[in-house]
Formats: structure tokens, sequence, C-alpha cells
């Protein structure tokens, strides 16, 4: 369950959030959307895939992080990688929109939401554990602002997301793709479900195409997305250690 909440300081006054990694704090997801300005971090850490959405059927870059739902293999006394997607590290708060009223005109804002059943989030503790939210005297803290930027950042990077995603089917750049993985125990794991950068046909596009892709900076963003599936051999050695081999 969820429960989005407009943030206020009214409200909200005694609210922290915890900031370190772990299952417990929701951290156990196997993979976590990406968006291309963000694919040079996440490329030299996580291979890089597309997942269509079943019940919106939306396609949307991802950064794979284990084999199986609820599996995270990075996590091991915190999270092993030093750089964290912005759709992770975002937990739990949301962008919302509201209507506002300016000059006799009715327009849509966004607004910070915060989802108070997150297991990030703490009420009156007594401890003090995590990071407040606001002043003591009004106004944000430093990391709630923080928030809001990586927040901003992320919905323009996901609407970019959506932008290269279109232009990848128009070109029929996306072809589905299957990935068998056997560990040293001789288990196998088959990945399934995701999409890939169809390379033969990227290898067709005339001129025209590749010099639209490389203006809008998704020429790059795909060759990052290739390379980084070499990031599967760290998975399975991660898997392994996982296992004692």
């Amino acid at each position: 369950m969820t429960q989005p909440v407009l943030l206020n300081a009214a409200d909200h006054a005694d609210v922290r959030v915890i900031t370190a990694r772990g299952a417990e704090y929701g951290d156990n997801q196997w993979f976590a959307t990406t968006f291309p300005l963000e694919m040079r971090s996440c490329a030299a850490c996580y291979p890089l895939f597309f997942f269509k959405d079943t019940q919106s059927q939306q396609i949307y870059p991802v950064a794979l992080f284990g084999f199986q739902h609820g599996e995270n293999l990075f996590l091991r006394a915190g999270w092993q990688e030093q750089y964290l997607p912005l759709s992770v590290r975002r937990q739990p708060f949301l962008i919302g929109r509201q209507q506002v009223r300016e000059d006799g005109m009715v327009r849509e804002q966004r607004v910070l939401h915060i989802d108070l059943d997150h297991p990030r989030v703490r009420r009156g503790d007594s401890q003090n554990a995590g990071e407040p939210l606001f002043l003591p005297y009004g106004g944000q803290t430093p990391f709630l602002q923080d928030m809001a930027g990586l927040l901003e950042t992320l919905h323009l990077g996901m609407q970019d997301a959506n932008n290269f995603v279109a232009l990848l089917e128009q070109y029929q750049l996306l072809e589905p793709v299957t990935v068998n993985v056997t560990l040293k125990d001789s288990s196998s794991h088959q990945l399934v479900g995701f999409l890939t950068i169809a390379e033969e046909q990227l290898a067709k596009l005339d001129g025209a195409a590749l010099a639209q892709l490389h203006q809008q900076g998704y020429l790059q963003a795909i060759y990052l997305m290739i390379a980084s599936q070499a990031q599967i051999r760290q998975l399975v050695a991660l898997k392994n250690q996982q296992l004692g081999l």
C-alpha cells in the first residue's frame, strides 16, 4: 500500500526519512528506471535494458540489479555501487500535480508528495532517526531541497526517456532479448521480458536518421546501453558470491 500526500510543513514537521540502504527500506528491487542523461553513470555499474509495463504498455529504459523479482545483488551491508539511479534515490518522494489560479487563469503546477507508508518514513521518532524535512522555525532543510531538485531532474529525464523510446520505435530499433546465465553451482537463470537495441537494424540506418539520433543525444545513449550489457558478468559474479561459490 502507498499513501502519497502533498508534503507541507504544517502536517509533516515531525517526518524524517531514513537514507541508509537495505532491503528493509524497499531497495530489494531487481531493476529501476533510468533516462538518457543518466546512462553514462548507470552503464558504468549496471546492465541497461528496456522494460515494457504490461498495464500501461509503456516502455522504459531500466538499470538491472538482479535476475528475479525482489533480488538486488548490490545490497550487501548497504548498496555496493557508488552510483544510485535517481529513481531509487528519490524514495519516498513523488511528483504530484495541482491546479492553481493566477491572474484569473488556471494552470497546473508540479508539487512535492511523500508516501507516508514507505518504510523510509519515520514520524515522532524519539531517537531522531533519519533526515528531517523542515527546519524548526520553518523552511525546508537542505536535504528536502536536494530531493526537490532531484525529482525535477528525474521528471525531465523521464520525459526525455519517453521521447527516446518513441524515436527508437520509429526506427524499429527495439527487439526482445533473452539472457541465459549459468552459475557455478550449475543452476541456470533466464532473463526474459526485456528489450534491447536491435543492432542489425541500427547498422542499416541512413545518415539522416543517425544525425537525428545524434542531435538529440540519443546515439550516445544507444551505444551506452549496448556496452552496458557487459555488466551482466558482474551480476553473475555477485550471484556466485551470494551462493558462496
